[in-house]
């Protein structure tokens, strides 16, 4: 069946056609505008090793820096560690113990069609560190930006004080985290230090050692005075006076382009199988050949 065809048999029933445009825009304009609406709260960070007096060049002596850190473009050092932290299961630990999500979670899973749907079945309704977990992957975003080595941390969360708070909470516990281990692993190479010390004799290996243990004490009087170690505040954190998500101008925009295209679709995929069972029911039955005619005469 030509295109042409089809466009006319579609303009044909134009006024059906419309009047399910309508109906389908209405019903999903009617979803978007019942969808709960969320705050999202928003802080730009920056590696720390960006900066010329960034702890990571005081941590680490010249002499082991490498020549390729203008050609590996992925993200390593304390920030790696940082980003990774902010959905960690200690990250979701925390939440729970100080940002009462599990009650916010818990409140989720009973409202709407599926919560009545687990109180039907009897599934659990209370939250657990699983549902927490997934929760920070669906809701803690990290977005690059276009020209610049920053990072938009954002969470989203149906209360405004509480979005602002999480965030807060996930980038004191990322930074914190890492504090500790590099502070933790310069402690433990202290005491080893000093514990080889205490047994060498050699003049020339207690210099050596005494080098080891000057860099090991650098760390930690560095890690005591900055206080950026992975990642440092750009801008933020802050939350949107209205809520921002969904986005139900672009969601709406997207649906007006959507239904028509779905509805006349649907219409000239019913055009061609009309047309299809036109051509089968006028096709005429084919005639049996000359010998079979002879043989059903003989029968």
């Amino acid at each position: 069946m030509p295109l042409e065809q089809i466009m006319r048999s579609v303009w044909a029933q134009r006024w059906q056609v419309g009047l399910l445009i309508l109906l389908l825009y209405v019903a999903g304009a009617a979803f978007i505008m019942t969808w709960p609406r969320r705050y999202v709260a928003e802080a730009v960070v920056a590696p720390a090793e960006t900066t010329g007096i960034a702890v990571s060049n005081l941590l680490t002596s010249p002499l082991n820096a490498t020549g390729n850190a203008f050609i590996e473009n992925r993200l390593a050092g304390h920030f790696a560690v940082y980003l990774d932290s902010l959905r960690s299961a200690e990250a979701a630990a925390m939440l729970a113990r100080d940002a009462a999500l599990m009650e916010y979670l818990s409140t989720l899973r009973g409202e709407g069609a599926m919560g009545r749907l687990r109180r039907l079945v009897g599934l659990r309704l209370a939250a657990d560190l699983d549902d927490a977990r997934a929760w920070l992957q669906r809701s803690v975003s990290v977005t690059p930006g276009i020209a610049t080595v920053t990072l938009t941390l954002a969470v989203s969360h149906r209360d405004r004080v509480s979005a602002l708070g999480i965030l807060r909470r996930l980038h004191d516990m990322a930074e914190a985290k890492v504090r500790a281990d590099v502070a933790g692993v310069a402690r433990n190479r202290v005491a080893a230090i000093e514990a080889r010390l205490a047994a060498e004799r050699d003049v020339f290996l207690r210099n050596a050692l005494y080098d080891l243990l000057a860099q090991q004490q650098r760390t930690l009087m560095v890690i005591a005075a900055d206080e950026a170690v992975a990642a440092r505040m750009v801008s933020g954190p802050v939350v949107g006076v209205r809520p921002a998500l969904p986005n139900r101008p672009l969601l709406l925009s997207m649906l007006a382009v959507a239904a028509p295209l779905l509805v006349i679709a649907a219409a000239g995929c019913l055009a061609l199988l009309r047309a299809a069972r036109a051509q089968t029911l006028l096709r005429p039955e084919p005639e049996l050949p000359l010998s079979a005619l002879r043989r059903a005469g003989a029968d």
